[in-house]
């Protein structure tokens, strides 16, 4: 579904990715771990053309986005979850997810689909006129991803959904992440929550400045002496 190649980012003379290449089969759970400053936000950031690449490939359900606008790459079926939600401000929680389905013209299915996210997120529609701004981490976390599948991924790319949420609220965000992918939507998982993202995922890449380290079937690289040492907290 997704192949990237030999992938580089440069930032000025900053090199970000020194060619990465990694995989995402249709139906997988696929996580990408590392240290901050491992290059996975760049990965996710090039891959939805968001910032601009410098050498490698990158192909989507066998066609090449590599110089396609993050307008077009989202209307083909990827999506992005940003680190930090990046809700809109002064609009309202359905305001928000509408904003998801901007480039969809069945108004039918916007609302079939905005009414399954209320299934899933029952506290969005309860707040559905609220400022998305004055909502709690997770519950911007919740809006941010009804939001992105309000444009009917094929793919979805989450960065750090995790981040900054009470423990109780990051098993509540994974079990919902494995849910989605579990009603048909392939994931590529970027968290530095090495933990919960190997335990839910199908396949998994180590990244380690710019480059990736390891890679393998996630519930391998769970087991491994040298991911268990530096992800883990030790064996």
């Amino acid at each position: 579904m997704l192949d990237v190649k030999d992938l580089h980012v440069h930032y000025g003379a900053i090199e970000a990715l020194k060619g990465v290449s990694l995989k995402v089969e249709p139906g997988q759970i696929v996580s990408l771990i590392g240290a901050n400053g491992a290059g996975k936000t760049s990965l996710l950031q090039a891959i939805s053309g968001i910032v601009k690449k410098s050498g490698g490939e990158v192909v989507f359900e066998d066609d090449s986005i590599y110089k396609v606008s993050p307008r077009k790459i989202v209307s083909s079926g990827l999506v992005q979850v940003p680190e930090g939600r990046h809700v809109f401000p002064g609009l309202s929680v359905y305001e928000n997810l509408m904003m998801g389905a901007y480039l969809r013209k069945d108004k039918q299915g916007i609302n079939e689909d905005l009414k399954k996210i209320y299934e899933r997120f029952p506290i969005l529609e309860k707040r559905k006129n609220q400022d998305a701004s004055t909502l709690s981490g997770g519950e911007q976390q919740m809006l941010a991803m009804g939001r992105a599948l309000m444009a009917k991924p094929k793919l979805l790319l989450l960065d750090e959904p995790s981040m900054g949420l009470a423990p109780i609220l990051v098993k509540e965000i994974f079990s919902i992440i494995k849910d989605i992918n579990e009603a048909g939507t392939t994931i590529l998982l970027v968290e530095q929550n090495a933990r919960m993202a190997l335990q839910i995922a199908d396949y998994a890449y180590v990244m380690e400045t710019g480059n990736v380290a390891l890679e393998g079937p996630a519930s391998e690289l769970a087991s491994s002496k040298a991911v268990q040492e530096a992800y883990l907290g030790g064996a």
